[in-house]
């Protein structure tokens, strides 16, 4: 009896579920069931049959399910499924699709969150291939995720991928960096060694697939000795842009439990800060898990703000104003901030070295502070960008 592959999950709202019998001789056999299949029919035959085409399947049988899932889904669950059942298909023999044309945590298996994922105002979606996905889903995923990149629309939302740790990440590589990815996390570094390796593989398939535009980093710190090497971490690739830190693989490694006041990890989260701003890396939190807590969340951000951080990964669409709102400067911070920008353009005008806002000197480390404030409030909308030239 000929072995059966699947892909998805047959009940499964928004997605696709595909059977695949592969057999040597015969006709191909495609039998599709929709609940729109009065509406796409025509549309659902076309994409499957073109999918087939471009995998050079010409034999087996295929068992389709659509349960609303859009045509680059259904296209994920075929592939997932052909390559299950034959290993040796290369990735880059694999169709390209058409374009058409804050840092908010989705799934990579589970596309109908990621669907409307822009419209929540996350300033990055990331598309999650680890922890997030079962081991059973991670090569459906993977396709997904390309899939995604290559089709959905984040409304200006910044693209990034959490790979998987070792080969599989190294797959996972292959998969996305052709593929409007803007920033690969990964996860659980430990040595300049492990990222560096991350980052010889993503040149090498920068160059095999032509593509100029970089493709940043930004490694999660999650052991004892991640943290203890943070600094070695950050010097490592030039593509670094930032460090975030997860404290349960953290918490766990040093055996203790994370709590919300954060005692246990204030030596790594202050590490890691420190190595980040040595290395003009941007510092982000771990997530805060309690997606109905919008109190302490609130605190959660606040805390990681007065150590340096920058920005913080969220779970949950409602996460993302209280995050935003609360690494915002305040009225006070802002209206201070431009008053000293100010101050320091009229001095560099001048050719003067120091820096005065009435009778009082202005050292540099507090002008670098209100540039960063003034930056972040453009950047959140709190003023303009032409306020410099209006002033």
């Amino acid at each position: 009896m000929s072995k059966i592959y699947t892909s998805g999950n047959i009940k499964t709202k928004s997605d696709c579920f595909v059977s695949y019998t592969p057999q040597t001789s015969g006709r191909l056999g495609i039998t599709i069931q929709s609940k729109t299949e009065i509406l796409h029919s025509e549309k659902l035959n076309e994409v499957v049959n073109k999918t087939l085409s471009d995998l050079k399947i010409e034999h087996g049988k295929f068992k389709i399910v659509d349960n609303g899932g859009q045509y680059f889904v259904l296209m994920a669950r075929i592939e997932a499924a052909i390559k299950l059942a034959h290993s040796d298909l290369k990735l880059e023999s694999f169709p390209e699709m058409k374009q058409h044309s804050s840092r908010l945590y989705l799934p990579g298996s589970q596309p109908k969150l990621m669907m409307n994922a822009g419209i929540h105002n996350p300033d990055a979606v990331i598309l999650d291939l680890e922890d997030s996905v079962a081991p059973s889903e991670k090569m459906s995923a993977r396709f997904i995720v390309r899939n995604a990149l290559r089709s959905l629309d984040f409304f200006g939302a910044e693209r990034m991928v959490r790979i998987n740790q070792g080969e599989l990440g190294l797959q996972d590589i292959e998969a996305i960096v052709p593929h409007n990815v803007h920033l690969i996390l990964i996860p659980k570094i430990e040595t300049a060694r492990q990222l560096i390796d991350f980052d010889i593989k993503i040149a090498e398939v920068m160059k095999k697939c032509g593509r100029i535009e970089p493709v940043y980093l930004m490694p999660i710190l999650e052991s004892a000795l991640g943290i203890l090497n943070a600094l070695s971490i950050a010097q490592a690739s030039k593509n670094n842009v930032a460090l975030a830190i997860g404290l349960e693989d953290y918490t766990a490694d040093i055996g203790t439990q994370r709590t919300n006041e954060g005692n246990e990890s204030f030596f790594a989260r202050s590490m890691l800060v420190n190595a980040a701003r040595a290395t003009g890396l941007q510092p982000i939190d771990t997530v805060f898990s309690d997606v109905n807590d919008e109190d302490g969340l609130r605190t959660s951000v606040r805390e990681a703000k007065s150590l340096g951080f920058d920005g913080k990964g969220c779970i949950h669409p409602r996460q993302i104003q209280p995050i935003n709102e609360e690494f915002a400067p305040s009225i006070s911070e802002v209206e201070k901030a431009k008053k000293i920008v100010l101050a320091f353009d009229d001095a560099q005008s001048k050719g003067l070295g120091v820096v005065s806002l009435g009778s009082k000197m202005i050292d540099p480390p507090v002008v670098k502070r209100a540039i960063h404030s003034v930056n972040l409030a453009i950047a959140t909308g709190m003023i303009s960008n032409s306020w410099k030239n209006d002033h």
